[in-house]
């Protein structure tokens, strides 16, 4: 039986997914995390996996813009 959350967190990582695209980050192993989908007891987590040093600089720029605001 599919996990009752996997739906709404697809939708939340398609979102995130594309809030990262719009300031030219990608982050190769974004994705949910496969153990936390065997747990029916919560919402499965989002593992934002590795990335190298320059798309590290970007999502911290990202970040540092939206909260200036």
């Amino acid at each position: 039986m599919p996990h009752p959350h996997i739906r709404e967190a697809e939708a939340h990582l398609a979102e995130l997914r594309a809030a990262l695209l719009a300031h030219g980050i990608t982050l190769p192993s974004l994705g949910l995390e496969l153990p936390s989908l065997a747990a029916s007891y919560s919402a499965p987590l989002v593992a934002l996996g590795n990335c190298n040093q320059a798309t590290a600089q970007a999502l911290t720029a990202a970040l540092r813009k939206g909260a200036a605001g």
